[in-house]
């Protein structure tokens, strides 16, 4: 078995102190040790974790993802279309729950069968961690290596792979909600392309703006193509907590998500680990126009849900909704006065720009603009 403190201690010599993760019985020692040593984001599920780790990445940090088996499947949306896109990499352990000749739950058997198989086929570098202290130290080097290609490798980790440590206390806050304002009069329905100009109009060196999947990115490409930019591909619902993980790896500067109805629909558990964590830096804006836009036109359920009840039942400290783009662009003005995090909702109207072009850079292109753009900032 390996020492899981000086496991984790080579971790940290090779720069890895920033973790997220959902448990695993499996991997609960080295759980224990980010949470007492590193800095470590509970998510929800697990492609946040990979999201949120993306997030740190991208602010020059070097992140640790920690998951079952199972949730591997949850966390292959982000891994295939955020990192592999971007060429930001993650270091991941994953635990082999359903391992052959293992007497486990029903529930893992399959996976037990298919864990490294679809690491392969996400073309993820990966190794069984080896419970030798000695031997795991020189994959910690190969993995290091693989990470410092921009490429992301995960540890198969078996049963009574890690010896025991001891938690913490863990000193849990809790927060609510100091300000919410309502719908209180009718919506003026901006379109897509207004809202998008006066979010941008405000950009300084200390700004950097994730726009969700589909048509909020093109459209911000064609409004306004910032170095601070970066325009999702894939990934659904996972800007928010991409944002969390920048924000949070980088506190000096201004995060602005710009997420889309069908997006947050998609991946709503990241609101309460936005709103527990609650960096300062962070603005959440959810332009809203009850449509996936970007496959069609077809109806999301985003008329159905108060998203600002929503943020503030979870934490977030203020959640406000605007309705019009004036509005917003006051409620975005003073949050660059008083910091933060902040959720703001905003009705638009459907559609958008004839012939609507697509980002001409390539992703990998974008996160490299991005990350020297916020170094020399």
């Amino acid at each position: 078995m390996l020492n899981t403190q000086q496991f984790g201690d080579e971790l940290k010599k090779l720069g890895f102190d920033f973790y997220s993760g959902v448990p695993c019985s499996f991997l609960k020692y080295l759980i224990n040790y980010a949470i007492n040593e590193c800095d470590y984001i509970m998510a929800t599920n697990e492609g946040d974790a990979v999201a949120i780790a993306a997030g740190a990445c991208l602010g020059g940090k070097k992140p640790v993802v920690l998951m079952q088996n199972s949730g591997l499947t949850n966390a292959t949306s982000p891994l295939t279309s955020l990192n592999y896109s971007f060429k930001l990499p993650v270091l991941g352990f994953v635990s082999l729950r359903g391992e052959e000749g293992l007497n486990d739950e029903p529930q893992h058997e399959l996976m037990g069968q298919i864990t490294t198989e679809m690491l392969s086929i996400m073309e993820v570098e990966w190794e069984y961690l080896s419970p030798d202290m000695e031997e795991a130290k020189k994959q910690l080097e190969r993995a290091n290596q693989y990470f410092e290609q921009n490429r992301s490798f995960f540890f198969v980790v078996k049963k009574g792979t890690f010896k025991a440590v001891v938690l913490n206390d863990q000193s849990l806050s809790e927060y609510s909600n100091r300000k919410k304002i309502l719908k209180s009069k009718k919506d003026t329905l901006p379109s897509r392309t207004k809202a998008l100009e006066t979010i941008i109009d405000q950009k300084d060196d200390h700004s950097v703006f994730l726009a969700t999947t589909g048509k909020t990115g093109r459209e911000l490409f064609e409004i306004n193509d910032f170095e601070g930019n970066l325009y999702m591909v894939g990934s659904m619902g996972c800007a928010s907590s991409m944002g969390l993980g920048l924000a949070m790896a980088r506190p000096e500067k201004k995060v602005i998500v710009i997420d889309g109805d069908g997006a947050l629909l998609m991946r709503m558990g990241a609101l309460p680990t936005n709103a527990y964590y609650r960096p300062d830096n962070l603005l959440h804006i959810l332009l809203d126009n009850n449509t996936h836009d970007s496959t069609g036109g077809q109806a999301t359920i985003s008329h159905n849900i108060d998203f600002v009840e929503n943020a503030a039942s979870v934490g977030y400290p203020e959640a406000i909704y605007a309705h019009s783009a004036e509005e917003l662009d006051e409620l975005t003005k003073g949050w660059r006065e008083s910091g933060g995090l902040t959720f703001i909702h905003l009705r638009i109207d459907k559609g958008s720009p004839e012939k609507l072009g697509r980002p001409t850079i390539k992703p990998h292109q974008v996160k490299e603009r991005l990350m020297t753009f916020i170094n020399n900032h």
